[in-house]
């Protein structure tokens, strides 16, 4: 087994490890946040569940734009905009909550998803090409740790500092009538955002400045053009996989973000408090980082990154379905464990599109962010599709389908694996026999 880091050593991957903690710290605390603003602006489920509807329909706003950016100024300067347009964000999102102003501070959030369009078209091809296709996974899993590490940390850290006494505060709420006792209770609450906001904004711009002070090799989609597995793709079989494959990290992204961020919605419906659901993201990406940490170690030493998908999926469908018909609150921790099977779906699809792309490789990277929206779309969805079937019946009808397809996606593309290698293989034969 060869170092997963690749040629250039693991300073690449420790630098690139600090911008997935900053991704996965913003972009864990929309599960909370759906929580806070709940309270704090007296939202009915649809309007808080803007939160992640802004938050990642930037990526399919963004990305088209953001491509043709890096493009014209490269890596280095790319992260650097991305990570300042961040900032920026954090800075509109808290200074708006404190304001009183929801429209604004879904603003906010937008901008901050601009920023990780822009960061996200150049982190994770970066990572799938520092080294050798096959441990692609291993590589991005170690982000996903980093990431993942954050999206932990990140709600219990806004829950103690932003949310401590957020159960004593909406029971306040509901029983005093509008008046000035009422929006100063209000005003303190939000209050409690603007200081955090504005450090993580500080915080960005200083990483702006560590990156760009930083020595990072230069690597672009087309050096991966070169390899023996994009050379066998022709322009329309790449498109193809592209597409479809992006798809799948579409339905992916919905899921994952059901998991993480819907999971306090679906505790709520079991009678769970808000000072417990205000903890069940955490338990989602503690669950995601187990998972992790095992795909680090099996893939691809004991198995294929992509058999590990296919795996991850059927675990997921397990999941769903036991969910359906265990007792009392039981189903809340197994959507919880989703984290667990959602873990290495990420890591793996990313690279297998990548590489079944081919010569479409720049394209289909924006597709794949792109695809990010799905966790825009999907919660919203599910969050109107819940008053006519309840909350866990609305939950697997659109999670149980989205590891099928996925599923059956990377079992077509094992299969158009076996065929290209099998036809190289044929063709190496027929030009042995020539000479």
């Amino acid at each position: 087994m060869s170092c997963p880091a690749g040629p250039y050593g693991w300073r690449p991957i420790l630098i690139m490890s600090a911008l997935f903690f900053s991704i996965g710290f913003i972009t864990w605390l929309n599960g909370p946040l759906i929580t806070f603003v709940q309270v704090a602006f007296n939202l009915d489920d649809v309007s808080a569940f803007l939160i992640p509807v802004c938050f990642y329909l930037a990526y399919l706003i963004f990305p088209l734009p953001a491509t043709l950016l890096t493009k014209k100024i490269g890596l280095r300067r790319g992260i650097i905009v991305a990570l300042l347009i961040m900032a920026a964000g954090m800075a509109i999102f808290g200074q708006y909550v404190n304001n009183g102003w929801y429209i604004g501070a879904l603003g906010g959030l937008i901008v901050i998803g601009a920023g990780l369009s822009l960061l996200q078209i150049t982190v994770n091809p970066y990572i799938s090409l520092l080294g050798d296709h096959s441990q692609a996974a291993q590589r991005i899993a170690i982000m996903g740790v980093a990431n993942k590490f954050a999206g932990i940390v990140a709600p219990v850290a806004f829950a103690v500092v932003v949310m401590p006494d957020v159960g004593n505060v909406a029971s306040r709420l509901k029983a005093m009538s509008p008046g000035v006792d009422r929006d100063r209770v209000i005003s303190d609450f939000t209050h409690a955002v603007y200081l955090p906001y504005q450090i993580m904004a500080g915080l960005l711009m200083l990483l702006a400045l560590f990156v760009a002070r930083a020595a990072l090799p230069e690597i672009t989609i087309s050096e991966d053009s070169t390899q023996d597995t994009n050379s066998r793709k022709s322009s329309s079989s790449g498109k193809f996989w592209g597409m479809t494959g992006a798809l799948a990290m579409f339905l992916y992204v919905g899921v994952e973000v059901m998991a993480g961020d819907a999971i306090g919605f679906l505790g709520r419906s079991y009678g769970l408090s808000l000072d417990i659901t205000k903890y069940l993201t955490s338990a989602t990406l503690g669950s995601m980082l187990a998972g992790y940490l095992l795909g680090m170690i099996i893939v691809p030493r004991f198995i294929s990154q992509e058999r590990y998908l296919l795996l991850s999926c059927c675990l997921g469908i397990l999941l769903g379905v036991f969910s359906l018909f265990l007792p009392g609150a039981l189903p809340v921790y197994c959507i919880a464990l989703l984290g667990f099977a959602n873990a290495m779906i990420m890591p793996a699809l990313f690279p297998i599109v990548l590489a079944e792309a081919g010569s479409q490789g720049g394209q289909a990277v924006a597709w794949l962010v792109m695809a990010f929206s799905g966790g825009a779309i999907v919660p919203q969805i599910f969050v109107h599709i819940v008053p006519s079937m309840g909350v866990l019946s609305a939950f697997m009808l659109l999670v149980i389908p989205s590891y099928l397809f996925i599923g059956g996606w990377t079992l077509a593309c094992r299969k158009s694996i076996n065929k290209n290698i099998e036809t190289d293989l044929c063709r190496e034969h027929n030009l042995d026999g020539i000479r």
